[in-house]
């Protein structure tokens, strides 16, 4: 309720901005336009094009069944993503804003940042937002993502891969070769990471993640920079090469994305929690329709001499046992798609897991793999589209878990 609360105040007060903007704008004879349009939302604009401001969202209601083993199939109805947003810049004071909640979750607040254009090279961002040190699917927002759910890679080692804090982000070269750094440091505690109330504050300190994107065939199209599919039907072959890493100083979420989910001590009874380090290697290629996604993650944990799972001293952490508190191990995943320029889409993902301990079975991180397929209808770009998939899922036992969705999804 609270977040709701904030939310809804934060949103009030963007729109009050935004109409104290156009009116502004109308007395310094700027003439405002409105419109609508699919993926684009209600805009409203300065006839200069100095302001903008718009209201948006997205709904992905989705119907399925998952099968366990030999049990009894489940089915579900419901509404798998329901997006709000509020977004707008200011073209000479170099400022743009992106408030974004999922009214589906329990905790709806996703987006919100403010960023400073200080050039047109590099883009200064404070707030909540997608973070860097996560893989190219976790960059990547959940209405371009070609399946309905994320990949087991994701959904293994991250949650909604958001974070609060500080973002830097730059790109230098030509039209042929890019280059884009980007450096951040946030809580390390995840989203809404400040909690539910005084006594639910972060723990640990700062979590810092820097990536590097390589363009050595030039960036894709504009319509197709933002999404994994192909639609666009690059004439030339695009490709971006990336690599990413992070370090949680110290993590008390199992993916670092959270706080208070477990604790471990010192000899004096301290919290003493251990420090969290990923590393991502990643690409995507794009050409005449197809497109394919490839990445790997290896992910440790530090910092844990002479600590305890108990706060009197008594329970030594044994080697192997922080792989309980944190997801630990490796993980590759690849994705394979075409789509048609009439608007059929197939796509072929694999994912599998390994953990940084074989011999521990109560290892967060297990042997897993995931296959998938999906067949999308895209009926206004990726602003409206069809989608159904079957994904398996094998787990160290050998026990298969059969998921099938079918999704619409409409953008506005």
């Amino acid at each position: 309720m609270k977040v709701s609360r904030i939310f809804i105040a934060r949103c009030a007060v963007v729109i009050l901005i935004a109409l104290s903007t156009e009116t502004i704008a109308q007395d310094n004879g700027s003439v405002s336009t409105v419109g609508f349009e699919l993926g684009s939302g209600l805009t409203i604009s300065t006839q200069d094009g100095a302001y903008q401001f718009a209201i948006g969202g997205m709904l992905q209601p989705a119907v399925g069944f998952m099968q366990v083993g030999g049990n009894e199939t489940d089915y579900f109805l419901n509404a798998r993503r329901s997006y709000f947003n509020v977004s707008g810049n200011a073209k000479n004071e170099k400022v743009s804003f992106f408030i974004q909640a999922d009214f589906s979750s329990n905790q709806a607040l996703l987006d919100a940042w403010v960023a400073y254009h200080i050039h047109p090279s590099t883009v200064i961002t404070i707030g909540q937002k997608q973070s860097i040190g996560n893989n190219r699917e976790m960059l990547v927002m959940e209405d371009q993502l070609t399946f309905l759910n994320r990949s087991l890679l994701s959904t293994a080692y991250s949650r909604s891969g958001r974070e609060f804090g500080l973002y830097i982000n730059s790109s230098f070269g030509n039209d042929n070769f890019i280059v884009e750094p980007s450096i951040a440091v946030t809580s390390g505690d995840g989203r809404n990471s400040f909690g539910t109330d005084s006594r639910d504050v972060d723990l640990g300190g700062l979590k810092y993640a820097a990536r590097l994107d390589i363009y050595p065939l030039g960036k894709f199209k504009d319509s197709n920079q933002e999404i994994i599919a192909d639609l666009s039907h690059e004439e030339k072959p695009k490709l971006v090469i990336g690599a990413a890493a992070s370090y949680n100083d110290g993590a008390s979420g199992v993916t670092g994305e959270g706080h208070g989910e477990f604790f471990i001590f010192n000899a004096e009874g301290t919290a003493q929690l251990p420090d969290y380090r990923k590393l991502y290697g990643d690409f995507l290629f794009k050409y005449k329709g197809f497109s394919l996604l490839g990445e790997y993650l290896v992910a440790t944990a530090t910092s844990l001499q002479q600590t305890y799972t108990d706060q009197l001293g008594q329970a030594p952490l044994l080697p192997t046992q922080i792989s309980q508190f944190l997801a630990l191990g490796r993980g590759y995943h690849g994705d394979l798609g075409y789509t048609t320029k009439s608007g059929y889409g197939v796509n072929v993902r694999y994912a599998a897991l390994q953990p940084e301990f074989e011999f521990n079975p109560n290892s967060i991180i297990g042997e897993n793999s995931e296959l998938s397929l999906g067949l999308t209808r895209y009926l206004k770009g990726n602003n409206l589209k069809l989608h159904g998939s079957v994904s398996q899922m094998t787990g160290a036992s050998e026990v298969k878990t059969i998921l099938g969705t079918i999704m619409f999804q409409v953008r506005f």
